[in-house]
């Protein structure tokens, strides 16, 4: 429902709607919760289902309990293995063209074997960058092992058809990697106008929480994981504990959850909530609940992700506050539209600051531009059709 996956599944099932044939080779759903859902649990190791025109191949799945790097690496390895099982049955039946989301990186391997040996053209989309990541914040400290990552990373784009990211941001930093701007494609996450906007306080899920109409909501729905630096947020809530117009909710799981509720836990902290992931037809309420959007990140990790979460806010109105360094295209992008407040990241003081400024201000402009930046840069036909067309193109002239 969120992250990568939500925009893998919307292309997915959107190719397959303008009449093309789409196949997905992927494994059992376990994210964010880490965590094979129920409905899948039982089910044989390799299977197919169709979803919404969608033809999935399911392979098995290794779901850590506790996703540290180095599990996280056998993780995705594992998945890699499995998923030659199917890759290579299309020897019989070769597509157009095929599409590889990083992460998980490693799965860019296979698809460079694959258009080499039956000439195929293969697209990698970066979603992540997973090894800056992991070495920026620390997850992989072994510089021998890193080495090899940035190889086969680089070995995998330098034979790329395109390699296709989500911000000017990671486009300029994949460029700095040695690939060429020709090899280059802008494919930016989008959202879809006619499912979230903007909706009233009256229906928003604030009553449904346990919220009065006074009371001031800052919201922070998605994954909770190492990336985003959570634990300021407890920090500024622990701060304003004794505010009673100003609560916290925190929606969403990850491999960060357990260590937020047990901090929040620790501190006594009555004004923090915590709730599960809504469903997607309830976004829309959901994002209206909240007066204040949080959209954070660490240092180490700006320009290296575009935070999937900021296009919804954007698309229901709603006023975020964002992290981002100096240099960053994320901070640009707000700025320059006026469409959110820009902070430090990591820095409690800054984020407690910005909350208490915006619940105290009129945010009406900032939230009309947010909306206004959503309807002209992220609709979701408009996004598709273009990134359609180049795949069109690529297909044309490998045939020609």
């Amino acid at each position: 429902m969120i992250g990568i996956p939500k925009y893998s599944g919307e292309m997915s099932e959107w190719f397959a709607a303008q009449g093309h044939e789409v196949e997905v080779i992927t494994g059992k759903p376990f994210y964010p919760d880490w965590e094979i859902s129920d409905e899948y649990k039982k089910k044989g190791w390799f299977f197919t289902e169709m979803l919404n025109g969608v033809k999935v191949r399911r392979c098995p799945t290794y779901v850590p309990k506790n996703a540290t790097a180095s599990k996280k690496i056998i993780h995705e390895g594992l998945f890699v293995l499995a998923s030659m099982f199917y890759f290579f049955r299309k020897m019989f039946s070769r597509p157009d063209i095929i599409i590889t989301v990083c992460p998980p990186f490693p799965s860019g391997i296979l698809s460079v074997i694959y258009s080499k040996i039956f000439r195929v053209p293969f697209i990698y989309h970066v979603q992540d960058l997973q090894i800056d990541i992991a070495k920026d914040l620390g997850m992989i400290k072994n510089n021998g092992l890193l080495n090899l990552l940035f190889k086969i990373e680089g070995f995998i784009m330098k034979n790329a058809t395109r390699v296709s990211t989500i911000s000017e941001g990671m486009y300029n930093k994949i460029m700095e990697k040695g690939i060429p701007e020709n090899q280059m494609v802008l494919f930016p996450n989008w959202v879809d106008g006619k499912v979230i906007y903007p909706m009233t306080k009256e229906e928003s899920l604030k009553k449904e929480f346990g919220y009065t109409s006074e009371q001031n909501i800052v919201l922070y729905s998605g994954n909770l994981g190492q990336k985003q630096g959570l634990e300021h947020l407890i920090e500024v809530a622990e701060n304003l504990k004794d505010n009673d117009k100003i609560r916290f909710i925190i929606v969403g799981n990850g491999t960060g959850k357990k260590d937020l509720v047990e901090l929040a836990n620790k501190k006594n902290l009555e004004n923090v909530k915590f709730f599960p992931l809504q469903p997607y037809e309830k976004l829309s309420a959901l994002l209206a609940t909240g007066d204040v959007h949080l959209v954070l990140q660490k240092k180490d990790v700006s320009d290296l992700v575009l935070p999937s979460k900021l296009t919804s806010i954007l698309a229901s109105g709603g006023c975020p506050i964002v992290t981002a360094n100096p240099n960053s295209s994320l901070k640009e992008v707000v700025n320059q539209n006026n469409m959110g407040i820009v902070i430090e990241p990591e820095n409690t003081l800054e984020l407690q600051k910005a909350i208490l400024q915006t619940i105290g201000s009129d945010m009406k402009t900032i939230q009309k531009n947010a909306r206004k930046y959503s309807k002209e840069n992220l609709d979701k036909d408009n996004i598709l059709s273009n990134f359609e067309n180049v795949l069109t193109l690529i297909i044309n002239s490998k045939r020609s």
